[in-house]
């Protein structure tokens, strides 16, 4: 959009904002991340992959919920890139990705919660 089709031009600060903003894809998925934070259910178990690696049953039992429930919201927070698995026998861990944005909202998460990370050797770490 060209700035002269602004019914009101206040500054050239908006040219240059427009001219920076990302593609609208970026947004929808930047939305899906927050959806995934917007579950209480699942961000407990995004709190918990933060700071540990685990398997489906013991997730299931530290945050309360069926093994199936967990499993589900596995799914959607693997779907969106904010955690990993790795399988080992017959059990399956997962953990934080290691992504930038997934450290982020960890650094995020802990922030809000008004935590230190509990893992002193999270790249995370609060009390670096």
């Amino acid at each position: 959009m060209d700035i002269k089709d602004f019914p009101h031009i206040h500054s050239e600060n908006l040219k240059s904002v427009l001219n920076a903003m990302p593609k609208s894809e970026y947004f929808s998925e930047t939305s899906g991340i927050f959806q995934q934070l917007g579950d209480p259910s699942r961000l407990r178990i995004l709190w918990l992959l933060c700071h540990c690696e685990e398997c489906v049953i013991n997730i299931a039992a530290a945050v309360g919920m069926t093994t199936a429930a967990v499993s589900h919201h596995l799914r959607t927070l693997k779907l969106h890139n904010l955690v990993t698995s790795r399988r080992s026998g017959k059990e399956v861990y997962y953990k934080l990705s290691d992504t930038n944005k997934a450290n982020l909202i960890h650094q995020m998460i802990d922030d809000l919660f008004e935590v230190t990370c509990p893992n002193s050797e999270h790249p995370n770490h609060l009390n670096d």
